[in-house]
């Protein structure tokens, strides 16, 4: 009494914790993407069907072939041989057919339901985004998307077709011999006792399982992508060890896993042992007394581990549940995370083609600003504007805020008062028009961010990831812009070069000019240069920024930099400074040269 009450608390326990609710909500949303494959399930559980029927005549027929041979009808042996390698074939033709458009039917949905992830994931709000490790990201967008995909195209037509081998054959043992059909169920209490139990055991595994794999992708990734450092600071064994760690929890976690996975099939398997001893010793005793012939006993013992079978299975798909809920609330948990608003994109566009010509000019107005994390604001009332042929410089200490600043331009975070507009031309009191900056307006901007941020290909296959009809001139061009050509040039197979992962092969100065290139033959309206310079020497940086200064193209150019000695070619400095944005005079700018 006091397991049950105890039982019976935990399940009411977990009810008022919304546990309950929340498994509905992930089957929901689990439906949202089941119910565009309808017909590949119906296919699937056609070919099921199907398979059900051939294999139960089948089994008739071997009954008939048994009664036969023990009558000794030799006149009827041959034809129901013939039959039954007839039926075998074309069970193993069904069979083989069935597992290859199963195949086909798992890649196909997989593939579209990971594509749709990865676009909503990709336009999630970024700040909210970054609370989540990359390794996190793509464990949860490969794994958990596959088992959703899976789930989607099995589960339902393993329901139908579990249960209709179990009443097929459960009617066929009814109305050959009725007292086979409680041998089929002296396991089904056990049965569902021992799944009520493990069912907790079940969701805990999952969740751990899944947090596992996020650690150790996590850590995988980040060792991968920081070889230079661990070797650099002469960390191999310190990251030899960590790994070792995070294995020897993996291998316990998935040990605890597999013993319980052992006992848990040791039960069943005795059960369905019990059950098939039952039925072939009830079978003995109604061939010795005369109720059946050897070819029904053959049949009943065939029909009774079906049943056994299809009990086991039906119970099997509670894992399948579980798996499917917690892997479709790891996905929600990313996905109903705010969304970034793309509804201005065609007015964006619009925007562009009518005055990408004439230049387009950008505008903060008391703009403020601070993290969701809960720290102190960045910003205050800051403000400040850039026109086409400009070059606007952001300097400051570290961690003042410039780069916080590119990315409110950008709308990779919003401001939390102010207006950040951009229009067309340089004078706001004489624009035939005005837009807000919002994440649309981002095919105004070209970024070029600190870090290397080169893709492994080609500088060819860099340049037209951005621009995807660029020639090769217009490579070059923007190469020689960005002082790239210099070096590019020089290389055997010039623009057609290869760049490694994380722009290996490329010094530092190197990978930058190219990723500045990159950002100038988009041609946008705006372009962002974040410490992009800070691998040039000065004398180079000066060139860069004055050619682009020198360009036809009506860009407005918008840098941060910690060196003021390219500041006197610019239009205008603002220095971030107690949260706010102060343009500096020529002395304080000079100043500024003089003390760095």
């Amino acid at each position: 009494m006091d397991k049950k009450d105890k039982g019976l608390k935990f399940y009411i326990r977990r009810i008022k914790e919304g546990r309950l609710k929340e498994m509905f909500a992930q089957i929901k949303w689990i439906y949202g993407y089941g119910k565009h494959y309808w017909l590949h399930m119906f296919l699937y559980t056609l070919l099921g069907l199907v398979g059900i029927g051939v294999s139960l005549l089948s089994g008739l027929i071997a009954k008939d072939l048994v009664d036969i041979i023990t009558g000794h009808q030799t006149g009827a042996v041959i034809k129901y041989f013939v039959m039954m390698i007839v039926y075998n074939i074309s069970t193993l033709v069904i069979n083989q057919f069935s597992n290859y458009l199963s195949s086909y039917l798992n890649m196909k949905v997989d593939a579209e339901i990971k594509a749709d992830i990865f676009s909503k994931i990709l336009v999630t709000d970024w700040e909210s985004l970054t609370s989540y490790h990359s390794g996190d990201l793509l464990t949860r967008w490969s794994s958990d998307a596959s088992t959703i995909s899976a789930g989607i195209l099995n589960f339902i037509p393993n329901l139908i077709l579990y249960t209709v081998r179990f009443i097929s054959a459960f009617a066929m043992v009814i109305y050959f011999d009725p007292s086979f059909a409680l041998f089929a169920f002296l396991g089904l209490p056990i049965s569902f006792i021992l799944s009520r139990t493990l069912l907790k055991r079940m969701v805990n595994n999952n969740e751990k399982s899944a947090q596992m794999n996020a650690k150790m992708s996590s850590f995988n990734q980040e060792a991968f992508s920081n070889i230079q450092i661990i070797k650099s600071f002469d960390l191999l064994k310190l990251y030899v060890k960590r790994l070792q760690d995070i294995q020897k929890e993996f291998i316990g976690m998935r040990l605890s896993f597999q013993r319980m996975s052992i006992w848990t099939s040791v039960l069943f398997s005795t059960i369905g042992m019990l059950v098939s001893y039952s039925s072939y010793g009830w079978g003995i005793y109604r061939v010795w007394s005369g109720a059946i012939s050897y070819g029904t006993m053959t049949m009943f013992l065939g029909l009774s581990a079906s049943l056994t079978g299809s009990l086991n299975n039906l119970t099997s798909l509670f894992p399948t549940v579980i798996g499917l809920t917690t892997s479709a609330g790891r996905l929600m948990d990313i996905i109903d995370m705010p969304q970034e608003d793309y509804s201005n994109d065609d007015a964006a566009k619009e925007f562009m083609d009518k005055y990408k010509d004439e230049g387009i000019s950008l505008e903060l107005s008391d703009v403020s600003f601070a993290y969701k994390n809960g720290s102190e604001s960045v910003f205050e009332n800051a403000s400040m504007f850039a026109h086409p042929h400009e070059i606007v410089a952001l300097v400051g200490p570290s961690g003042e805020g410039k780069t916080t600043m590119l990315r409110m331009i950008l709308s990779l975070i919003n401001s939390t008062e102010g207006e950040a507009i951009i229009y067309n031309g340089d004078d706001k009191e004489k624009a035939k028009e005005i837009i807000p900056l919002d994440p649309s307006s981002r095919k105004l901007l070209s970024y070029v961010p600190q870090g290397n941020t080169l893709f492994s290909g080609t500088i060819a296959y860099n340049m037209r990831s951005v621009k995807p009809d660029a020639t090769d001139e217009e490579i070059i061009e923007a190469l020689k812009i960005a002082c790239a050509w210099d070096f590019v040039e020089k290389l055997p197979d010039g623009i057609n070069s290869e760049i490694k992962e994380r722009g290996g092969g490329f010094s530092e100065g190197q990978a930058q000019r190219i990723a500045i290139a990159r950002a100038i033959i988009r041609k946008s309206p705006i372009l962002l240069l974040d410490e992009a310079t800070s691998a040039l020497d000065v004398k180079t940086e000066r060139k860069l920024l004055k050619n682009i200064l020198k360009d036809e193209y009506p860009r407005t150019c918008i840098v941060t930099t910690h060196r003021p000695t390219v500041l006197t070619i610019c239009n205008r400095v603002y220095e971030i400074k107690d949260k706010k944005l102060n343009i500096l005079d020529d002395n304080e700018i000079d100043k500024l040269i003089r003390d760095f």
